[in-house]
């Protein structure tokens, strides 16, 4: 990499404890490789995230970002580190309103009060959309559990059960993310009804194993729920690291919750010498 001899300058925000690493690269920033990115992820050798947000210029938008899991692998949707990075730009240029463009197209945030809301754009429903292996009714997969797929810029596989919180998620989260159904591995969610429009439900992350919280995740959950007529389109869901409001609209599933910017800090010479 061609800036291994200067520190990198990043920041460490959470949203609901899923909790990220974000790096600006506008203009003559640093480049992110995937080693990179494995290397930072590493939570004992590194600095520890679930994802790796970078951020980058666009003319179609006021910021790009590319997200990365923490084995190094691309992702191509995270919702809460858009909210995260959402809010950081929106209060340093004093806005109220951001646009940000991902590989799931041009996303709008707004700040909701203390709360931070993005369009995280319409659910693919369709089977080559998710994607799946082959064609199938994407309401109700081939698989034991019947769990419902949903494409939110990445793979998701919901599964409605009795008891969220009885479930091995360590166990059967890699299991069904290295399901030959999905060609491209999936999220994993497992959700029940706590109430009217409120569920509960705990992840497993393609990439990253089991987080406190996942926004593209809540966003599945939710469309899969109103798909099922289990809920309304408009949510409250439950996680490990808090609350998080889903509402699908016409102009797609809008997500609203916390964000948390917890420090900056630089990667130093040596660290960045020892990825090469």
């Amino acid at each position: 990499m061609a800036l291994m001899t200067q520190q990198i300058s990043f920041m460490k925000m959470h949203g609901l404890g899923n909790d990220f690493v974000i790096v600006d690269s506008r203009g003559p920033g640093p480049l992110i490789s995937e080693e990179m990115a494995r290397r930072l992820g590493n939570r004992h050798l590194g600095v520890g995230f679930d994802q790796l947000a970078v951020i980058s210029d666009s003319p179609q938008a006021d910021v790009a970002l590319t997200f990365f899991n923490a084995d190094g692998s691309t992702a191509g949707a995270c919702g809460n580190a858009t909210r995260c990075v959402a809010q950081y730009e929106m209060q340093r240029l004093g806005r109220t309103t951001l646009s940000l463009i991902t590989e799931r197209g041009i996303l709008q945030a707004r700040q909701q009060g203390a709360l931070v809301s993005v369009n995280m754009g319409h659910p693919m429903l369709n089977w080559d959309e998710v994607p799946l292996a082959r064609e199938m009714d994407t309401l109700h997969l081939p698989l034991e559990g019947q769990p419902t797929a949903t494409g939110m810029g990445n793979p998701h596989c919901t599964f409605f059960v009795e008891n969220a919180d009885a479930i091995d998620l360590a166990q059967l989260g890699p299991k069904f993310e290295h399901d030959p159904l999905f060609p491209e591995r999936t999220n994993v969610q497992f959700a029940h009804v706590l109430g009217e429009n409120c569920l509960r439900m705990r992840v497993w992350e393609r990439g990253v194993g089991v987080t406190l919280a996942s926004g593209s995740s809540s966003c599945a959950t939710a469309v899969a729920a109103a798909r099922l007529g289990l809920t309304g389109p408009k949510v409250e869901i439950q996680l490990d690291g808090g609350s998080i409001h889903i509402d699908w609209r016409e102009d797609g599933v809008w997500m609203t919750g916390a964000t948390m910017h917890v420090f900056d800090g630089q990667l130093t010479v040596q660290f960045l010498e020892s990825v090469q």
